[in-house]
């Protein structure tokens, strides 16, 4: 909002300064900060707000240590992530950006999941909350709508050889000439492309064209690898989502994770929205998705803010209205920068709790099938809960989940430079 309004004071009225705002740099600088300082003012606010209306966290009792402290702590404290970054994101990013409002809109559908889940079991006395069948829905239908937008609009393309586009029969909207740093005096034809490539190591210049996968359809792969992508885009929502609210078990845990991948998809949206970075660097320049920066900064803000309230002894817990709404902003935000593939292994710690909730459970029908006893590989999953269980302090636990989460993301970024 603001970047448009300086920017009509520019051209009419010569503001001074009012230059500023169309450096990347100084927006998402000015959001972080912005972000901060709203999470830390109003985290306050909403802390004694829930408190008032008696909002606290139900706690089932699973034996773990310090558990029956927590009860009665206010939840739903997720409003004060939501708050933190969409407001900032309003006021310092470019709202015609498609890739923006693709990232608003995600993180208002899922806001409205958690929340109606977090609604349900608080004022309602459900324990259960949302059924499952409807949270399933609303992520599928929130993969649906990234997918088939990222398919169908216009300003979402790439830029790629002219050759390689014409050869792979991309569909082409427009044609550039690009100066070659190592040549100079020589311009490469470039064009920008709908095309449905993404990002992946170990493949030339870390592309790789979804039709690709479908080599035994032949002619038909062309065609179909938009449905595979949009499958790939559900799959993907899905999976973060859950896996972020499943990591949502410690005092601080989810918010230190999310906070580190959001630092990560920041560094990502950068050198993928700048030509120069996206040229050293041999991986795909996506226009306008330097964007994605103010937005990663937002939601980084975020996080931090939060934190402020929820490391141990945590005065408010995020629940469902912040976990599931951070896991879907993380999915979307990969897709955007056709990183989705790189998930597994930047959102590693939210793959680990899922995959130790479904092993668990897994072994358990596994062996008391086979046995008529149930055994469990984990002393209790999420995985976080297995370590509890052996006599971790939760904050030695999230703060090592923390540093594993640096590894991860660190390594990630690390990828882009395999080939």
């Amino acid at each position: 909002m603001l970047v448009h309004l300086f920017e009509y004071l520019k051209q009419h009225y010569d503001l001074p300064g009012a230059g500023l705002f169309k450096f990347i740099s100084f927006r998402a600088g000015v959001a972080l900060l912005l972000s901060l300082l709203i999470s830390l003012v109003i985290g306050r606010r909403v802390i004694e707000w829930l408190r008032t209306l008696q909002i606290g966290e139900t706690i089932r009792d699973l034996g773990l240590a310090g558990q029956n402290s927590k009860a009665g702590t206010p939840t739903m404290g997720g409003i004060i992530i939501v708050a933190a970054t969409l407001i900032p994101c309003l006021l310092m990013a470019r709202l015609d950006n498609v890739y923006i409002l693709i990232m608003l809109f995600s993180t208002v559908w899922m806001f409205a999941i958690g929340f109606l889940d977090d609604y349900i079991k608080v004022f309602k006395k459900d324990k259960e909350g949302l059924k499952g069948k409807f949270k399933i829905m609303g992520q599928v239908g929130l993969g649906l709508i990234v997918g088939v937008t990222m398919l169908m609009n216009d300003e979402v393309v790439v830029r790629l050889d002219a050759e390689v586009a014409a050869r792979n029969g991309y569909v082409i909207t427009d044609t550039i000439f690009v100066k070659d740093p190592l040549k100079p005096g020589i311009y490469t034809e470039m064009v920008y492309a709908k095309a449905h490539i993404t990002n992946v190591p170990f493949f030339k210049n870390n592309e790789l064209d979804y039709s690709k996968i479908l080599p035994f359809l032949g002619d038909n792969a062309r065609d179909l690898s938009s449905i595979l992508f949009v499958i790939m885009s559900i799959i993907v929502i899905t999976a973060v989502s859950n896996g972020a609210n499943l990591t949502d078990g410690l005092d601080g845990q989810l918010a230190g994770v999310s906070a580190i991948v959001c630092v990560a998809l920041g560094i990502l949206a950068y050198v993928s929205g700048n030509s120069v970075a996206a040229d050293f660097l041999h991986i795909l320049y996506i226009p306008n998705s330097s964007e994605m920066v103010i937005f990663s900064a937002c939601l980084l803000g975020g996080c931090i803010g939060f934190l402020w309230y929820n490391v141990f002894p945590a005065r408010v817990f995020m629940g469902d209205t912040g976990s599931l709404t951070l896991g879907g902003i993380i999915a979307a935000m990969a897709i955007i920068l056709r990183k989705e593939l790189l998930i597994p292994l930047l959102c590693g710690v939210f793959l680990v709790e899922n995959m130790s909730v479904i092993m668990q459970v897994w072994w358990f029908k596994r062996t008391k099938r086979k046995f008529g006893v149930g055994k469990r590989l984990f002393l209790m999953a999420p995985l976080h809960h297995h370590y509890q269980k052996k006599g971790l302090h939760e904050v030695t636990i999230a703060v090592r989940f923390w540093i594993v989460q640096i590894l991860l993301a660190v390594a990630t970024i690390i990828t882009l430079k395999i080939r």
